[in-house]
């Protein structure tokens, strides 16, 4: 049976531009000696405007608990994933009812019952619907979301929702001279993005097959850590280094046991972790800028929006003027893991 993409729906909290995130609050957030550093590293990080549920123009919320800020995640994720699993739902022409499998991914935040339980309830889906939370696996997280998702489609015949949501202003960390915090406040924004994959022929991106590696060994490279003030990103300047030594191996496998090479693919969906990152993918595989300007232009629009943002990218390549044939999606996170997955336009 074929499992395919029917509808991608996105939704995004207000946006500011870098520039005045830049003089309206962290030029005074990161002052004095680190000052000079990281309004380079904001400058640099490839991002024009970004996009806050809590906007650091408006509240301050570095020094606030980990309980205080997981209560306001409550509040604001819930609105935000609706909007982006209804718009998906309604592209996809399918009603919540019809929904067998709910999977949400999110590591920005936690709350029992969880989102996948709230959102199930108010979008009217079916008590008998089942559920799958995935979390802290960050910003890879939709591929293996999608993973499931089609496993399940492709064996039970029934439509599934996958829903990343993430609010990573709510983690925003006391000043500091840490460049690898500066380079993360530079970095991320929110948003949500939602897909239904369903089962059979039509319109949409069937699922061909999703690859995995994971460099145990690399592991303290990128990390995201629970403390009395939120979450605290780790992220090595290593880390383009490691993509480097995978993704060719990564890819080329994935799409040879389909048949396929690398010049057969005209869509890249690729996580813009930093610009560095897409260099990266950009050099090893031998694409041209052209095949990287959806992730580029993601980047630079929304930021980096963590599990949400290559379903955004896939979006955008889906209301191009002529969807690629061929797409694959690369995202990347802690582990250091590097995940895949082959996509093939069906009309």
């Amino acid at each position: 049976m074929v499992s395919r993409i029917a509808g991608i729906g996105v939704a995004l909290p207000p946006a500011a531009s870098q520039d005045d995130l830049w003089e309206g609050h962290f030029s005074r957030h990161f002052g004095g000696a680190s000052g000079p550093l990281a309004k380079r590293i904001f400058a640099n990080a490839g991002v024009r405007r970004r996009q806050a549920a809590v906007s650091p123009l408006l509240e301050d919320v570095s020094g606030w608990s980990t309980e205080r800020r997981m209560r306001r995640y409550a509040v604001e994720v819930l609105p935000l994933g609706a909007q982006a699993a209804t718009r998906a739902m309604a592209a996809a022409a399918v009603a919540p009812a019809d929904i067998g499998l709910f999977v949400v991914c999110s590591c920005t935040g936690y709350a029992t019952p969880g989102l996948d339980t709230l959102l199930a309830r108010d979008l009217g889906m079916s008590p008998a619907a089942q559920r799958l939370f995935v979390g802290h696996m960050g910003c890879y997280a939709a591929v293996p979301g999608l993973g499931a998702a089609t496993d399940f489609v492709t064996a039970r015949g029934r439509p599934a929702l996958l829903l990343c949501a993430e609010l990573t202003s709510l983690h925003a960390q006391p000043a500091t001279t840490d460049t690898q915090q500066i380079v993360a406040h530079a970095l991320f924004s929110d948003a949500a993005a939602a897909a239904v994959v369903a089962p059979g022929p039509g319109p949409g991106y069937a699922v061909l097959d999703v690859a995995a590696v994971t460099d145990t060994a690399t592991s303290e490279l990128m990390t995201w850590t629970v403390t009395d003030l939120g979450f605290r990103m780790g992220l090595s300047p290593r880390v383009p280094d490691v993509l480097a030594a995978n993704v060719a191996d990564l890819v080329t496998d994935l799409l040879g046991r389909n048949g396929l090479e690398v010049v057969d693919v005209d869509g890249w969906a690729a996580h813009p972790g930093g610009p560095r990152i897409l260099t990266v993918v950009q050099e090893r595989l031998g694409l041209s800028a052209e095949l990287l300007a959806a992730s580029r232009g993601v980047l630079s629009d929304h930021g980096n929006c963590s599990s949400p943002t290559v379903l955004m990218i896939l979006e955008a390549l889906w209301r191009g003027e002529r969807p690629p044939r061929i797409v694959v999606m690369l995202a990347f996170g802690p582990g250091l893991t590097l995940y895949a997955a082959l996509l093939s336009w069906s009309d």
